[in-house]
């Protein structure tokens, strides 16, 4: 094997796996969404902000058992890590294609609302409130004041 091939070859082997990368994508959001640090989610699965760092840009693979902690900690079903992966990565169309049509469709989000920095930090603010009938009337308000489908 010529050396450039090598180099190539070398190259894509060390980087990070686009599924890799979406979850990892995943993780961050949902921390972020949380309000949590690096530091705090590592503290929580006894990683470092480093490790945490590496999976959220997908350079590290997240493990079963690991892919399951996070899901705890971040209280999210495991499938969560998975929403809104692109098609060519084995989405939900191309996963219901290899079912046969049986795959229930889950309810992901179709526009880029969750990545918006107001959205992050309207859910930061309400999770802030400690109050839990005051954040109910302050959810209320919203939902009333928002059009009606």
């Amino acid at each position: 094997m010529p050396s450039d091939d090598l180099a190539e070859k070398t190259e894509r082997e060390h980087r990070p796996s686009p599924i890799d990368v979406h979850v990892g994508s995943r993780v961050r959001l949902r921390r972020t969404l949380l309000g949590m640090s690096q530091e705090k989610l590592g503290e929580a699965l006894g990683l470092t902000f480093q490790q945490v760092q590496k999976y959220e840009r997908g350079v590290n693979r997240i493990g079963a058992s690991r892919l399951f902690d996070l899901a705890r900690v971040l209280d999210v079903p495991i499938g969560f890590f998975f929403d809104d992966m692109p098609d060519a990565m084995g989405g939900q169309t191309a996963l219901r294609a290899r079912m046969g049509g049986f795959a229930e469709q889950q309810e992901g989000f179709e526009d880029d609302t969750l990545h918006k920095r107001e959205t992050l930090e309207l859910v930061r603010a309400y999770y802030r409130i400690t109050e839990p009938s005051v954040r109910k009337r302050v959810f209320e308000l919203i939902k009333s004041l928002a059009p009606t489908d």
